[in-house]
């Protein structure tokens, strides 16, 4: 009984539920689907045209800040380089081996730590790992933030009606701190007064990295720009590359593909 269909988010229509829906709408003429991602596999665009229709592209995040509609975006990638021991300890390992040994390392946990609590305003720092890294590293993070400093901890389990409470004061906030899961910030979250994001975690999701930057982009009366700090794991071991290098890599090439200024700076843990 439907004539027209609109898809927010429609990057998510891959799911069962909504492809579902969309197939029963038989006789519905407009479908319009909306997104600032599509994750660049073919099969998904493939997936989405069949849903929608033919994909076109209105605008990139690079016209939107050159037209001052998006704050103007600056991405430090600061490459961690670890001990020859614990390069070698990984090296041998899987992939999920190289993701726990980089949750629970403390020189790792303390250098992010150390970042949150010297840059300025406000700044969100996204997390993957709930139990294996967000508690912790928010409990860090907290335990040593100045006292007027307010620090927010947000994952899956936290009720809507607190997130919105947080949102609010950081709204009001010049120097506040979100730990966050990609999970909970990375899609809808609309914050305007955000100066800095944190990427505390290795992902290789497009979808993912563009959705958390966009976090950030919201332009506000009290700022232009935002500044992003990949962070990224050197453990690569005589000719082995570790796994999450080679993620970092993937974000390098969308970051070139969205035209975003970077520059690459490499610390020795």
């Amino acid at each position: 009984q439907f004539g027209v269909v609109f898809g927010d988010e429609a990057h998510l229509f891959k799911s069962k539920s909504l492809t579902e829906i969309m197939t029963k709408l038989i006789d519905c003429k407009y479908r319009i689907g909306l997104t600032g991602t599509l994750d660049g596999a073919h099969t998904h665009k493939l997936v989405l045209e069949g849903l929608f229709g033919a994909v076109n592209k209105v605008t990139s995040t690079k016209k939107l800040m050159d037209k001052k509609q998006l704050s103007n975006l600056v991405v430090r990638c600061l490459i961690l380089k670890h001990t020859e021991e614990n390069c070698k300890m990984v090296a041998s390992g899987k992939y999920q081996d190289e993701i726990d040994y980089l949750v629970s390392s403390k020189s790792r946990n303390n250098f992010i730590k150390n970042l949150t609590l010297k840059i300025k305003g406000n700044t969100l720092v996204l997390f993957q790992l709930v139990e294996k890294h967000g508690k912790d590293l928010h409990k860090l993070i907290e335990d040593n933030a100045e006292n007027n400093r307010k620090v927010f901890y947000i994952y899956g389990g936290v009720e809507t009606e607190e997130r919105e409470k947080a949102r609010a004061i950081v709204e009001k906030e010049n120097n506040a701190i979100i730990v966050a899961s990609y999970g909970t910030f990375s899609t809808g979250i609309n914050i305007r007064n955000i100066n800095n994001v944190v990427f505390s975690s290795p992902s290789k999701s497009r979808i993912r990295v563009l959705q958390s930057i966009g976090r950030g982009l919201r332009t506000s009366a009290s700022k232009d720009s935002i500044r992003l700090f990949d962070l990224s794991d050197d453990l690569s071991y005589k000719s082995k590359v570790n796994f999450t290098l080679n993620h970092f890599n993937e974000r390098l090439n969308i970051y070139n593909e969205e035209q975003f200024n970077y520059k690459i700076d490499r610390i020795k843990l």
